[in-house]
């Protein structure tokens, strides 16, 4: 097993890159959640509702 985590010498690389995918998905998804929430907010704000 740990010969497969080490990855013959490119553990590194490899383990890095999906850290940061992750830290990027996460951190899009988040600020997609947020971005929805502020654009539903300003809406009912401005007293429009959706079409349904």
């Amino acid at each position: 097993m740990s010969g497969y985590l080490a990855m013959g010498g490119h553990a590194f690389f490899v383990w890095g890159s999906y850290a940061v995918a992750v830290v990027l998905l996460g951190g899009l998804t988040v600020w997609s959640l947020a971005d929805r929430r502020r654009l539903r907010r300003e809406i009912e704000a401005r007293g429009l509702e959706r079409r349904r």
